[in-house]
């Protein structure tokens, strides 16, 4: 009798599995972010740029980031903004003289650890490409020098989400990518030194997973 039960119980956990697998394979892989970013550039500088002590100055930017999941661990996260208007400065006193515009996209592959409950923490490596315009706009300089037109880097991250329930969650995340670019002249394209970027982007967003 007792045989009889088991192998009744077994049968009845084996029917089971099926409709697990199925509702894990049903699960949506798609999750969005939106994110408060605080650009905090490094600035770098070499040759005649640290003598014009030319930076990019720090500024607080929105994201929006799209992620999909090829396993409930492995997913892959596309980072974009629109461009933004990035002030340069220069000389002992920081004087503004010019912007640039920046469209900074990344794209990381992600490891999430999901055996932690309702907080979900992440890593993620991937590369950042940063497209400049206005690259000769600095008045301050009679717009006679420029940057490169763009410039591609080695983007790392860590970061959690905490899901308050199956569709939103608070978002905390640390990015660090390298970004440079080189200053020259406009007439002649002589080069004058590089200006290392390489920006933390700390920032804090809502998630919604579908």
């Amino acid at each position: 009798m007792r045989i009889k039960s088991l192998v009744a119980a077994m049968a009845a956990v084996a029917s089971l599995a099926p409709i697990a697998a199925q509702a894990q394979a049903e699960e949506n892989p798609w999750m969005v972010r939106v994110r408060a970013v605080d650009l905090l550039f490094q600035n770098g500088q070499t040759s005649t740029v640290a003598d014009l002590n030319v930076k990019a100055k720090n500024q607080v930017i929105p994201e929006f980031d799209v992620s999909y999941f090829f396993t409930k661990n492995i997913a892959a996260e596309l980072v974009l903004t629109w461009p933004q208007q990035v002030n340069i400065t220069a000389g002992p006193g920081n004087t503004n003289i010019g912007k640039v515009s920046a469209l900074p996209p990344s794209l990381l592959a992600q490891y999430h650890f999901t055996d932690l409950g309702a907080f979900k923490p992440y890593v993620g490596l991937g590369v950042n490409y940063t497209i400049f315009g206005n690259r000769a706009n600095f008045p301050g300089l009679n717009n006679s020098v420029q940057v490169d037109q763009n410039s591609v880097g080695v983007v790392g991250q860590i970061g959690a989400d905490y899901m308050f329930d199956k569709n939103w969650g608070l978002n905390v995340d640390v990015k660090y990518a390298t970004m440079s670019t080189n200053v020259t002249t406009v007439q002649g394209g002589t080069n004058l030194g590089k200006l290392t970027l390489n920006p933390w982007m700390p920032a804090v967003g809502v998630t919604y997973k579908f």
